[in-house]
Parts: C-alpha cells; sequence; structure tokens
C-alpha cells in the first residue's frame, strides 16, 4: 500500500501530476480541491494517497491532506460510489462543504454533480450522514507540512499546455462532465491571462 508520497512535481495536467520520488514518477490523479495547492513545478510536495487496484488497472488518488483522503475512503464505500465519482464530489466542493451538505441535506447541491442523479444524491447524504456522525467540525485544509513549499500561485505552467481553455475542458470532461456543459461553462468564466487551474475552478463553482 502506498500512503504517502514526497517528491518533486515533474508535470501537471488536472486532475493529474506526475511526482518523481527517488528517481520514480508516480502518476496521481487528485481532486482540484486538492490540485489548486500543489507547488510549482520542480518543486518538492507531500502528497497522501489511496491506492485503487481493479481487474483492468492500478490507479493513485492523491490528496493535500488526511481530512481529504479519509473522506474519499468513506465515499467510496457508498453503494454507487466509485473513485471517478468520489473525484467528482471533491472536484466540486471541499471536505467541509460536503460534510455541510450532508448536515442539512442539501440534495439540491448534490445533483449539480456529474454523475450524481437525485436518487444517488439521497442515498448518498443517508449513508455518509450516518458515517459522518462523529466527523465533528475538524474539516482541515493544507498545511505547511502538507504539500510543503506550496506555491501561492494558482497560475503554475504546465509542461505541455498550449491552450488553457482546452485543458480547462479535457479537464472538465474527465471529472465527469458533458464536453458541451464543459465548453459552456469554461467560456462563461474565461478572461485573458486565466490560467487553466483559474479556468477549472471557477468553471466548477459556476456550475454549483
Amino acid at each position: 500500500m502506498i500512503g504517502r508520497l514526497r517528491g518533486t512535481v515533474v508535470d501537471k495536467q488536472p486532475p493529474e501530476i506526475l511526482i518523481e520520488c527517488g528517481g520514480v514518477g508516480y502518476e496521481v490523479t487528485l481532486p482540484m480541491t486538492s490540485f489548486y495547492h500543489l507547488p510549482k513545478l520542480d518543486e518538492e510536495a507531500i502528497i497522501y494517497t489511496h491506492f485503487a487496484v481493479r481487474e483492468d488497472a492500478q490507479q493513485l488518488y492523491g490528496f493535500a491532506n488526511v481530512t481529504e483522503r479519509k473522506l474519499f475512503r468513506l465515499l467510496i464505500k457508498v453503494n454507487g460510489v466509485g473513485p471517478k465519482l468520489a473525484l467528482a464530489i471533491l472536484s466540486n466542493m471541499s471536505a467541509s462543504q460536503f460534510v455541510h451538505c450532508v448536515q442539512i441535506d442539501d440534495v439540491a447541491t448534490i445533483v449539480k454533480i456529474p454523475g450524481v442523479g437525485k436518487k444517488t444524491a439521497e442515498r448518498l447524504l443517508i449513508e455518509m450522514r450516518d458515517r459522518l456522525k462523529d466527523w465533528g467540525q475538524d474539516i482541515s485544509t493544507p498545511t505547511a507540512d502538507e504539500f510543503s513549499l506550496q506555491g501561492e500561485d494558482l497560475g503554475s505552467t504546465f509542461v505541455t499546455v498550449t491552450n488553457e481553455k482546452d485543458d480547462a475542458i479535457t479537464a472538465l470532461v474527465s471529472l465527469g462532465y458533458k464536453q458541451n456543459q464543459a465548453e459552456k461553462a469554461v467560456s462563461g468564466v474565461h478572461q485573458d491571462g486565466m490560467s487553466s487551474e483559474e479556468l477549472i475552478r471557477d468553471a466548477l463553482k459556476s456550475m454549483l
């Protein structure tokens, strides 16, 4: 089991990164809420990971802190919620925002997440309510020792970026949004000079 990686971020293509640890490059998929806190390229990061094994694939999922990873692990225990859907949920809202939705039975917000219909949202809220009953309000955000040496600039440059809008649209599609939804959302928030990460962040906010 790979539980944590500490190394240099050598490539960023949301929602995936390549992090080099001891000469080995690990491909890791992160929810966008964690992706936003990554350091710039060629800087060091600490990522808490969940290693998922299927018959046809092995996948590493990464998180800014253990709180995000804990919620991800609780989500994938819900019937009908796999890693991809859990990733989409945590890309659209922080752990604290999701817990708040559960506490107030906010089905309307949950169903706006791609792949979540009304029945799935209702089941998700019911099952997570029980699992989160002792969760409390202590929902952490990345600290100095999580994603250490992290940069403050959301506009970190990707290695092979040619078009920020296209990269943002591709990322949203990989999170479960339809092509036309992604294009409309990105076009609606796009301003000159915005990075892919800024476009994804604002597009996701506009769809909730």
